[in-house]
């Protein structure tokens, strides 16, 4: 099972769209605070989450507290970024893996570039835009990761 960090995620929409992602792919959800999103079961299900029940949540009050966890599980995570050195199609991505996508406004911090600068990959943009929608490229990279992990169920018969 992949692993799938937001870091202080912003828009509920791309945070909802993230999720119903990772329960699609099987795929553990960490969510990255502090953040401002109401996860309440009155808001799940006034937002129509109806997949929530279905997914794997941690979520890490700090930012110290997931490297924390990075450390207790000996895990350095793929950090998803413009700034990546390595495209996200050509990354050796294993089973267990983490992949951390920043915030909406201010990606990943830059101690976290400072401290995986080998981990960093990138979804190439040949247009012109600034970057990806954060839902859309957690898409993007958790479907390629998940083949490449060869974490893929057998076809349905």
């Amino acid at each position: 099972m992949l692993h799938v960090a937001l870091y202080q995620p912003m828009i509920p929409p791309n945070t909802g769209a993230t999720a119903r992602q990772c329960v699609g792919m099987n795929a553990h959800l960490h969510l990255v605070g502090p953040h401002r999103l109401d996860l309440s079961d009155h808001a799940v299900k006034r937002a129509g989450l109806d997949y929530w029940p279905h997914l794997i949540l941690t979520k890490h009050p700090t930012p110290d507290d997931f490297v924390d966890w990075l450390a207790r599980e000996n895990k350095s995570p793929w950090l998803v970024t413009k700034l990546g050195e390595h495209r996200y199609d050509r990354a050796p991505y294993a089973d267990e893996d983490v992949l951390v996508f920043g915030n909406e406004k201010e990606g990943i911090p830059q101690a976290w570039h400072d401290r995986w600068p080998d981990r960093r990959i990138s979804v190439p943009i040949l247009g012109q835009i600034r970057s990806y929608n954060l839902a859309n490229t957690v898409a993007i990279v958790l479907a390629q990761a998940t083949s490449t992990a060869a974490l893929y169920p057998p076809p349905h018969p």
